[in-house]
This record gives C-alpha cells, structure tokens and sequence, in this order.
C-alpha cells in the first residue's frame, strides 16, 4: 500500500510572508492509528512553522525511535531530518548544532525515548541549555512495542494489561526545570490555541525549549483507569486470526481560559482534568514553577502552558564560544591556519 497526501489546494489560500501557504510546511501522509494525537502535534508545528514564515530548508528535524519519533516524517517535507537511535537523539541534535548555529532544530521524542533509554542524554542536554526544540509527545506507555508503561505513568493508571502502575513516575517537565532548561512548557495534543503559540515561542527561543506534550495514544493506553490517554472497547471485530482493530475516532479538541480546569471526557468515558497556568504565575521563577507543578498534581491535575522562560542568553554556543559561521562554510585557511597559530596556542597552555 502507498500513502499519498492529494496535492490541489484551493487557488487562494492565505500565504505568509514569504509568499508560501500552509501546504508548503506540510510533510508525507501520516501512517498512525487514527485519531492518534501525535497528529495533531504536527498538525501545530506545521501552523506554527507556516505563521512564522520559516524556510524549511533552514530547519533540522530529530528524533530517536517510537511512534513519536516517526512523526518528523509527517511535517516539514523540505526541511532536514535524521532518525537517530534509541534515546540518542540528544548526541546527534548537539553535533549537528554545534557545526552549524544558522539552523532550526527541532528535535521530537516520546515518553520512552526521554525518560527511559534516553533519561541520561536528556539530562545533558538540558544542562548545557542546546539551543533547539525539544518536545515531547508523552503517551505514558510504550504504542510501538505493544504499550507497556512507561517513566511517565501515574501510580495507579493500568494500561491494556490492566496492571496498575506501582511506581512513581518521572515529571520531564520537572526534570528540565531542576537541570536549567530556559523555556519550560507542558501542553495536550487537543488543545491547538494554547499549543501553536508555545511552539513558536520555543522554537525562536534562544536556548534549551522543552515542552512536553500530553498525546494520547488510541491503540494500547485505552483503560479507564489511564490517566494520559483513553480505551476504547473493540467493537464488530471477528477473531479469524490474532489481529488488532484500531477503529478511527473523531480528534478531540479543548478550549478554555488561563488559570481554569477544564474535564475532559475522553471516547470511552473516563476523564482528565487539565488546568491552565494562571496568569499570576512568576514565570521567570524555575522554584514557583515546581511548586506550582507539585500543588496541581496532588489534585490530580496537569497543569499545562508557559510554566518557565529565562530570557538571559546563556546558551551552548555562548557558553563554548562556537563561531557563527558553519562548519561547511569553512575555507582550509581557516581550518589549517599554520603552525604559528598552533604554537601560539600551545604557548598559552603552558
């Protein structure tokens, strides 16, 4: 089977100010569960991406290995890409940046992929604040490998197996915050008025952006004891071989105000309340935002928006003091300057 996403758009679709429409930022089809809020994450940065008139070309799309990490496939078909390996995808966003600053980097990892495998490399690249970002699609379990839990599962929530999740889970948006990310940020897949905004705030962050993106997965999180995600009864199936149905549901969307909870009714009844930061939150306080996230998660809430952002420009390139110019562009000159400038150095090692 072949998947093709249909090329007539009407004539007269809005552009930006490069003269592009929405169609120039979008990538291949997706290939998914339906329903599957991964989409809807691409569906916002290509908004995001088309709103703020970026080039493709100058964008450079990671990811490691996941369900989440096939969606840099499904946006931004001109722009640069590399699938790295299992959690590995910090190593090759923080090469790929250093050897060339000019770009966009958007790196797109799952709850798996961060907390789990690659926990040590998220770590690191938090703490040396890589200009690029990072998001998040957080399911709470593993949708590629048959949805065992992951880092991320509350205690309590049972996932397909129906086993309740006996440990505490990892908070990557509290991690960030305590290793010195300087935008920090948490928002759910439906929600596309609050999330849009974010990404284009992070992506033209100088510095480490984190968002972590609360994305439900359809197929293998569908109790309704999951608190990230929903079930979904298997309904007019036929067992003539062990084979799984995944049935298309309607996207769910949410709208609501700053500093409001909002319950959600998720396809199978069970519910999930998120709450919006309050505009009083101190947003430049890394200390008010974790409290803030500890107090909405003793009452069973995400709390979700702009939760931090440090506007002090302190990030990889300033800190090591790259050049601006890429590697690429590099003449031998300037690579082999001479033995005059090597001894000048080794002079002032001494």
């Amino acid at each position: 089977m072949t998947y093709h996403r249909p090329s007539f758009r009407h004539p007269d679709l809005p552009t930006n100010e490069l003269g592009h429409t929405r169609q120039y930022y979008e990538g291949a089809l997706s290939t998914l569960c339906a329903g599957c809020g991964h989409d809807s994450v691409s569906a916002a940065i290509v908004q995001a991406c088309f709103e703020l008139a970026i080039e493709p070309h100058h964008v450079a799309k990671l990811s490691g290995i996941g369900c989440s990490s096939k969606t840099p496939a499904y946006f931004l078909n001109q722009a640069h890409g590399f699938n790295s390996v299992h959690g590995r995808m910090p190593s090759v966003a923080t090469g790929a940046n250093a050897a060339n600053r000019q770009m966009a980097y958007i790196g797109i990892s799952g709850d798996g992929d961060s907390a789990s495998i690659g926990f040590g490399q998220f770590s690191h690249v938090v703490r040396r604040n890589l200009n690029m970002l990072y998001l998040v699609e957080n399911n709470g379990c593993y949708g590629l490998t048959k949805g065992q839990d992951s880092a991320t599962a509350d205690v309590g929530s049972a996932g397909k197996r129906g086993i309740a999740t006996a440990f505490e889970p990892i908070d990557l948006c509290a991690q960030a915050l305590q290793l010195g990310a300087t935008f920090v940020a948490r928002s759910f897949s439906g929600d596309k008025q609050q999330l849009v905004p974010l990404l284009k705030a992070a992506i033209t962050h100088k510095g480490f952006a984190f968002i972590d993106v609360i994305s439900p997965c359809v197929t293998f999180n569908n109790t309704t004891t999951s608190t990230k995600s929903y079930d979904h009864m298997r309904e007019h199936v036929r067992q003539a071989d062990v084979v799984d149905f995944v049935p298309a549901e309607k996207e769910i969307t949410v709208d609501y105000a700053p500093g409001t909870t909002k319950e959600l009714t998720l396809h199978d009844g069970s519910v999930i309340h998120l709450t919006k930061a309050q505009s009083d939150l101190d947003t430049s306080d890394p200390h008010a935002a974790l409290n803030a996230i500890h107090d909405h998660k003793v009452r069973g809430e995400v709390l979700t928006g702009l939760l931090y952002l440090d506007t002090e420009l302190h990030d990889f390139h300033r800190v090591i003091n790259t050049m601006p110019t890429p590697l690429r562009d590099l003449q031998e000159k300037d690579l082999c300057p001479g033995g005059d400038v090597l001894q000048g150095i080794n002079s002032g090692l001494r």
